[in-house]
């Protein structure tokens, strides 16, 4: 057998990483990690207004520099092996586009303007627009949000594109179409970025832009031009077909098979959204809860299409066919904040140590924090009036899409400590996490076992357990520590003819899991008491503070338009 090589790039929040794979034993022969320059920056955020931007420039770099980097010390000939590549992003991250495909912040007019780069997922600038598309879906004659949960999302493409369109003039004059980051950064390797030619993911249109065959593709014009007229012939300059991702996007170009090193019969596979490879490479399995856990969560589970498909599941991030494996149906969930809540906390305490101390004693302090205070709270005695806290400090992804949600603490005292504090915040997005089991199983979506991938999933024990005691789950993590990338390599392995299914790449190449959390019976029934404490919580806050949203609003009853 010849040796066959593969490539999985993996677009984070904060890094890009490549992992170079052994097509035919998963074997990594070599990875490389790339932090974006100008996001480390802070640059075009506004965390205050929940403004989130990346520059184009960051992917680009990110995606050569990985590449050639995890290739630098494989043995002499492997180049010429490397018979796959395919992309994994987050998503919903698109961006403006002129004709040609190319991103508006490349041009020189556009290199410092936020609006003409990529709005990144966790972007909550466009709720007004959600809201708006919620109003108008549940009132037409086609309820396009029916099988994304029923409730639009401001993280979502036609939110973020309608924001922008009607805050930038200049945008709105030289913006030809719009293109998810995981679309174009596979598109960009082709050479071939036409926004009107290039190969549309299933994943992303599905989940995010409101694409389904029910509908002969996305949402009509005439809905659309109700909408807001700005997007009147938006349609036709966007997509009708979506490809699953064991699909060519095309081969590797001239230009960055030069720059890679590698030939142009690479074949480079349609790209998706990292959490769904990413359970590929957990090794997903039908009716497996698989947790992609990091800055966020985003929850994936696949089943067949003849025994779930008939069902409209209320509140989640959508239901795709073929948006995990071609021919299975993919439901998607998640928390807009988890390791972002720890962070959030970590920078609350460090802050004015910084400020004070300086930048050494303060990044000492970062690195010792989280690992202390983990320590400390594992050591709490658990009881049933312990401080109970929110974890929507970024909103609310699922169940029931809400992004003016905030995060909230009840039961504080002059005896609360930091770890206490602490020990509140994990068991609060443990709690959120339940909240999603429960109701995918009260939907009628059985979920027979749970596996975590991801920086936390790897990296905290007291998290994880927690974890496994809330939801009296075993929780099983994954042993490949870049599992979204490890999933990205089985895609291109199968788009490159590798294998002739993905069910084939995955055995072939799967790493199995090196840990499991078993839930502690002594700790399920406290914690049970809590997490109706959360319920009750989150139900006073959804009442007094943002319930009324209109990114709340849930199916209605009423006259269609």
């Amino acid at each position: 057998m010849n040796n066959q090589y593969v490539i999985g790039v993996d677009f984070g929040t904060d890094s890009v990483r490549a992992l170079l794979v052994d097509a035919h034993t998963g074997q990594a022969l070599g990875t490389h990690v790339h932090e974006y320059a100008r996001w480390k920056q802070g640059l075009y955020c506004n965390p205050g207004q929940s403004q989130f931007r990346q520059h184009p420039l960051d992917y680009l770099e990110g995606l050569e520099a990985t590449i050639n980097g995890a290739l630098a010390n494989a043995t002499p000939g492997v180049r010429q092996q490397v018979v796959g590549i395919s992309i994994d992003t987050t998503g919903s991250t698109p961006g403006p586009v002129d004709e040609t495909g190319q991103l508006l912040a490349l041009r020189p007019d556009f290199a410092e303007n936020p609006n003409g780069m990529f709005i990144l997922w966790k972007d909550h600038t466009a709720n007004a627009e959600a809201g708006e598309i919620n109003n108008l879906a549940h009132h037409w004659d086609t309820d396009y949000t029916k099988y994304v949960g029923g409730i639009y999302s401001s993280e979502w493409f036609w939110a973020k594109m309608l924001k922008t369109l009607r805050v930038d003039e200049a945008v709105r004059q030289h913006a030809f179409s719009w293109v998810e980051h995981c679309d174009w950064m596979s598109a960009v390797l082709t050479g071939n970025t036409n926004p009107l030619t290039l190969r549309r993911s299933r994943c992303a249109a599905g989940h995010k832009a409101l694409w389904h065959s029910d509908f002969n593709g996305l949402p009509s014009d005439e809905f659309l031009t109700r909408l807001d007229p700005l997007l009147s012939g938006q349609r036709n300059r966007l997509f009708t077909d979506t490809y699953t991702s064991d699909q060519p996007m095309g081969h590797l170009s001239t230009e960055w098979a030069e720059k890679l090193g590698l030939s142009t019969n690479v074949v480079v596979g349609v790209g998706a959204f990292d959490a769904h490879m990413g359970a590929v490479g957990a090794e997903i399995e039908p009716y497996a809860f698989v947790r992609i856990i990091g800055t966020s969560t985003c929850d994936i589970l696949m089943a067949p299409n003849e025994e779930i498909g008939h069902r409209l599941i209320r509140g989640i991030c959508g239901q795709v066919d073929g948006s995990v494996a071609p021919g299975m149906l993919g439901l998607e969930a998640g928390q807009s904040a988890f390791g972002d809540l720890y962070a959030w906390f970590a920078h609350l305490v460090t802050g004015p140590v910084r400020d004070l101390m300086g930048d050494e004693a303060a990044d000492r302090l970062s690195r010792q924090l989280i690992p202390h205070l983990s320590q400390q709270a594992e050591q709490l005695h658990l009881t049933e009036n312990d401080l109970i806290a929110l974890d929507w400090i970024n909103g609310r992804r699922t169940p029931d899409a809400n992004h003016t949600l905030k995060a909230a603490i009840s039961g504080l005292n002059l005896g609360t400590d930091a770890a206490t504090v602490f020990k509140a915040l994990v068991e609060a997005t443990a709690f959120g996490s339940r909240s999603i089991v429960d109701r995918f199983v009260q939907e009628g979506v059985p979920i027979r076992k749970v596996i975590a991938i991801g920086g936390v999933a790897k990296k905290s024990p007291f998290v994880m357990q927690t974890l496994a005691d809330v939801l009296n789950k075993p929780i099983q993590v994954a042993k490949s520590d870049q599992a979204c990338a490890l999933g990205a390599a089985m895609f291109a392995s199968v788009a490159a003819g590798v294998h002739p299914t993905l069910e084939a790449a995955q055995q072939a190449m799967g790493s199995g899991f090196d840990a499991e959390y078993q839930p502690r019976p002594e700790r399920v029934a406290i914690y049970e008491t809590l997490y109706q404490k959360y319920l009750t919580l989150g139900e006073f806050i959804q009442n007094n503070g943002a319930a009324s949203s209109p990114i709340s609003t849930q199916y209605a009853e009423s006259e269609t338009v």
